[in-house]
């Protein structure tokens, strides 16, 4: 008949390994507690997040002028808009009014 074999447990230690190539972290050696900066949540959002497609060579244009290309396309599109208002003469009205 066979002996049953048991997995001995690890020996405990009861005095802590000192490594003093390796010493215990203190709070000075962490320093202050570093914070994540960022813009943080609106008090009042004024813009919406939305999702539209754009001709690759439009964006590709906005982008290769820097950051801010979203602020420049939401320009771009706001000066369309105030173009096209509705009692705002058109393009063609104000020439036929110039003439």
């Amino acid at each position: 008949m066979k002996h049953a074999i048991t997995a001995r447990l690890p020996r405990k230690t009861s005095a802590k390994v000192s490594d003093p190539d390796n010493p215990p972290w203190t709070e000075d050696m962490l320093g202050a507690p570093v914070l994540k900066r960022g813009r943080g949540p609106q008090i009042a959002p004024t813009k919406v997040l939305t999702s539209i497609r754009l001709d690759e060579d439009v964006l590709a244009y906005f982008k290769s002028q820097g950051s801010g290309y979203q602020s420049r396309i939401n320009d771009t599109l706001r000066k369309a808009v105030k173009r096209n208002l509705p009692g705002r003469p058109s393009a063609a009205a104000r020439k036929r009014e110039a003439d």
